[in-house]
């Protein structure tokens, strides 16, 4: 009995050690390579820099906002209760226009709430480095979408996927590499056709996609409003938010 409590033990430790329990490792293991370590070595001074004068820390929390009509990609920074915006950088390219991804092959860029895991960053990518959003999440699932292996990556270039160019890539690697460093569990990414202001949907009142949209806008007034991410949940076939 002894030894087989000490096998035990030592398999707990083990676990610890490679960050493979279930809670004890608080910043579980980053995929890189030498490219992602070029790129946080390349981009970081000039980021703390930029973090410095906005009075952020680098490694705070992170949370994303996309606007596919504007092409607007925003990181947002914790900083005490609430998010500030760091940095808004231009999205070079994304594909099927506005309206969510619902089927394999149909080249659509999702609109929802996804978030990001370490285990889901990709630094040997083709397109330089990318990170996979987590589509299809609990909602596209309950709607029978299909499909997947949708990234935020580099290479300018897309089929469904959320492309940056490769210096941006690199800076928003190097930003949520270092939030995943500082011990935050996953990121949340939340995608929108546009700003959800009452002026931008009156311009689709006769769009098929208004109800997802205006169910979109929950979440988009959330965080507008409280200046922290909603936990997101799904009932009924919606997005719920808390």
């Amino acid at each position: 009995m002894l030894k087989y409590n000490t096998i035990i033990f030592l398999s707990i430790v083990l676990m610890m050690i490679a960050g493979t329990g279930t809670g004890w490792c608080q910043s579980p293991a980053i995929p890189h390579n030498a490219r992602s370590d070029k790129a946080i070595d390349d981009q970081l001074p000039t980021l703390q820099d930029a973090f410095k004068k906005k009075g952020l820390v680098p490694g705070n929390k992170v949370f994303i906002r996309v606007f596919k009509k504007t092409d607007d990609f925003e990181i947002w920074v914790k900083k005490g209760n609430t998010f500030q915006l760091f940095a808004n950088y231009k999205i070079c390219d994304y594909s099927g226009g506005l309206g969510s991804k619902k089927k394999q092959g149909d080249s659509k860029t999702p609109e929802g709430f996804y978030f990001v895991k370490p285990s889901s960053m990709f630094p040997s990518s083709t397109f330089h480095l990318a990170f996979n959003i987590g589509y299809p999440n609990k909602y596209d699932r309950s709607h029978g979408h299909s499909g997947g292996a949708i990234m935020v990556h580099g290479d300018c270039v897309s089929i469904g996927c959320i492309a940056m160019t490769d210096l941006v890539i690199e800076k928003i690697w190097t930003i949520i590499t270092k939030a995943f460093e500082k011990g935050q569990p996953f990121f949340r990414i939340h995608i929108f056709p546009f700003r959800m202001t009452d002026e931008n949907l009156e311009n689709y009142m006769n769009s098929p996609n208004l109800d997802f949209w205006n169910n979109l806008r929950e979440g988009y007034d959330f965080f507008e409003k409280n200046g922290y991410p909603p936990n997101v949940e799904v009932a009924d076939g919606k997005y719920i938010f808390e």
